[in-house]
């Protein structure tokens, strides 16, 4: 699917890049996204928390909601879901996909981008959806969200989107996952819509390569700017919500910051910063208490304790 997120070797300066990357998320997400008024809810189970200004703010329509996708909405890695569905669906071998799950695992573990290592996972995802129409990768990440990440999501996670949707805003995933498979999830939730990484078509036809970069890091940031712009909203007024350090550039876009689920820098930056804090993993008390308490104590639902293990390592 677009792009499995990775880069094609830069000809361009990495700011210019992300720019691009961002914008060209924006721009898809915006010609893609759907509200599905009658998506479910899933909830946890309310625990106390101390008083403070209602967030979000009903009828604030400037103000809008980010969520990053990967252990922030959902257990587990979305690109990894997807590359189980396209193995089982016979779309390459079984070395490839041990191949591929080594490389996921490598770049988690390590929190480092190697650019020769990172180039070849690229190429090698890249290249397993070269010649695809989109419409069929469309039809097949439908089957594969049923299969492998329906059962996956956070319920305290999607209580804190339902509670945006419910004061009239928009919520947006923002994820370096494809575009494509990003806007499923989305759809399903009842969210928005998803910004993600886009991946160059011909006549619906992937070429392999992709736009920008994957909205990784800074692309999250210059999707999030370019959306806000196009959609007149304050940032100031906004929320973003992610697990990962990486997303810190995003995080700080907004007025409303949130850790969910987070990694080590990221726990001990928000920490700083004085940013709401949230561990679905456990169920335990976040350090500081201050999302709603109708996001509940996340389930631990779905995936498995060597899953978890690894995200709480990631990067």
């Amino acid at each position: 699917m677009a792009a499995l997120g990775w880069l094609t070797p830069r000809r361009r300066s990495a700011t210019a890049r992300s720019v691009l990357a961002g914008e060209a998320a924006a721009e898809a997400a915006r010609k893609t996204s759907a509200a599905d008024d009658d998506a479910a809810l899933l909830t946890g189970t309310p625990e106390e928390a101390p008083e403070e200004p209602v967030f979000p703010v009903a009828g604030d329509v400037r103000a809008a909601a980010f969520f990053d996708l990967d252990n922030t909405v959902m257990q587990g890695a979305a690109i990894f879901h997807f590359g189980r569905g396209l193995y089982k669906r016979k779309f390459f071998e079984r070395r490839e996909l041990t191949r591929f799950a080594w490389q996921q695992a490598w770049f988690r573990l390590a929190g480092v981008e190697d650019p020769e290592h990172m180039q070849d996972a690229r190429d090698s995802a890249l290249s397993i959806v070269k010649g695809h129409r989109v419409s069929e990768l469309m039809s097949i990440g439908e089957e594969i969200y049923d299969e492998y990440m329906a059962d996956r999501i956070w319920p305290g996670t999607r209580a804190l989107a339902q509670a945006h949707l419910d004061a009239g805003q928009k919520v947006w995933l923002v994820t370096a996952a494809p575009v494509e498979t990003a806007t499923i999830i989305a759809r399903r939730l009842g969210l928005t819509g998803a910004l993600g990484t886009v991946a160059e078509s011909v006549d619906g036809v992937y070429t392999g390569r992709l736009v920008g970069e994957p909205l990784h890091g800074p692309a999250k940031a210059e999707a999030v700017r370019a959306l806000a712009a196009a959609e007149d909203l304050d940032l100031d007024r906004c929320a973003a919500y992610s697990d990962s350090h990486n997303d810190i550039p995003m995080l700080s876009l907004v007025g409303h910051p949130y850790a969910i689920n987070p990694d080590t820098k990221l726990r001990k930056h928000a920490r700083a910063r004085d940013w709401r804090l949230r561990d679905y993993r456990t169920g335990r008390k976040a350090a500081k208490v201050g999302i709603p308490a109708a996001a509940g104590v996340g389930a631990l639902a779905g995936g498995t304790a060597a899953a978890l293990a690894l995200h709480r390592r990631r990067r």
